[in-house]
C-alpha cells in the first residue's frame, strides 16, 4: 500500500486507528478453544467487528511463533483474511546483516502479503535497506519505544543528540517518507515536538494507547501532520474488551469509540476548532 492509498483510507474512514492482533491463546474466550484453529477464529471475529473503524492491523508475530507451525498457519490465514483494504503490519522487529534481511523482507513481503514490517536499526543501513527495495512496502524502524528499557540506550546522550534522535535523523536519509515509518511510543508524548523537528513528514506508528496509558489527545495534537502522519495502535484495550461470547461485539464498540475520538480531531473537523483550540 502506497502512502497516497493509506492517506485515502484515513480520510475516508476519518480514522488513523491500527488494531493490534497480539492474540494470546491463553487470553481468548474459552469457548473458542473448541475451534479447529482458535487463534484464527478469534482474529476473524475481531476483524469482522472492527474493520469499518480502523485503517490498519498490526500482527505481533511473537504470539504466533510461540505456537509453532499452528501459529504460523493462523498468522498466514489472518493476513490473507484482512485483505488489501487495510494496511497490514508484521510486528516482527527484524534486522540483521544484509543477506539475512533480504530473506526476512522476502518472507514478509513476498511469501506473506504484509505492507510493512517493524525493523530494529542497531546493525545499521545494510540491515534496513533490503526492506526498502519493494515498491509500496514499508520499513517501520524502532525510534523511541514506550517500554521502561528505552532509558537504557534510546535516551542516552550520543554527542549532541540523544541516541534515538540520531537514529531518526540517520535512518530518514536511507529511505523516504514513502517507504519509511518510525515507531514512537505513546507514553513518550513529551518528545513528539522534537521528533517532528527531526522528521516532519514521516509517518509514525504509535503504540501504547489504551492499556499502557498513552494519551490519544496528546499524540494527535503533537504528532499529526497535514495528511495525518500517524497510525495509533491499540491492542489489548480492543481485542480483550471482553472475554465472553460477546468479545467481538465489545471489540467493535471499543474500536468505534476510538474512531469517534479521531473523527473529532482538527484534521477531519477543523470547523470545531477556533484559534485558541487549534
Amino acid at each position: 500500500m502506497t502512502r497516497n492509498q493509506l492517506v485515502q483510507q484515513i480520510q475516508t474512514k476519518k480514522s488513523y486507528l491500527c488494531v493490534g492482533l497480539d492474540t494470546d491463546i491463553t487470553k481468548i474466550p474459552q469457548h473458542l478453544l473448541e475451534e479447529q484453529d482458535p487463534t484464527f477464529a478469534f482474529n476473524k471475529a475481531i476483524i469482522d467487528a472492527t474493520k469499518d473503524y480502523c485503517v490498519s492491523y498490526k500482527i505481533n508475530t511473537a504470539f504466533y511463533e510461540a505456537q509453532g507451525v499452528k501459529g504460523w498457519q493462523a498468522l498466514e490465514k489472518t493476513v490473507d483474511y484482512i485483505g488489501d483494504n487495510h494496511f497490514k503490519i508484521a510486528d516482527a522487529k527484524r534486522g540483521d546483516i544484509g543477506n539475512t534481511s533480504d530473506q526476512y523482507a522476502k518472507a514478509f513481503f513476498e511469501t506473506l502479503p504484509f505492507d510493512a514490517v517493524t525493523v530494529a536499526p542497531y546493525m545499521g543501513s545494510d540491515s534496513v535497506q533490503p526492506f526498502l527495495k519493494y515498491d509500496g512496502k514499508w520499513a517501520i524502524v524502532l525510534g523511541l519505544t514506550s517500554n521502561k528499557g528505552s532509558a537504557d540506550f534510546e535516551l542516552q546522550q550520543c554527542g549532541e543528540e540523544l541516541l534515538f534522535e540520531k537514529v531518526l535523523s540517520t535512518v530518514a536519509t536511507w529511505g523516504t517518507g514513502e517507504n519509511t515509518m518510525f515507531v514512537v511510543g505513546a507514553t513518550q508524548a513529551d518528545s513528539f515536538t522534537k521528533i517532528r523537528e527531526i522528521i516532519p513528514n514521516h509517518f509514525l506508528l504509535v503504540p501504547g494507547v489504551g492499556a499502557q496509558g498513552g494519551s490519544l489527545k496528546d499524540i494527535s495534537e503533537k504528532a499529526m501532520t497535514k495528511d495525518c502522519g500517524i497510525l495509533v495502535n491499540v491492542s489489548r484495550d480492543i481485542i480483550y474488551a471482553s472475554n465472553g461470547e460477546d468479545f467481538a461485539e465489545k471489540a467493535g464498540e471499543k474500536c468505534m469509540f476510538y474512531q469517534a475520538k479521531m473523527a473529532a480531531c482538527k484534521l477531519f473537523n477543523p470547523q470545531s476548532f477556533n484559534g485558541q483550540k487549534g
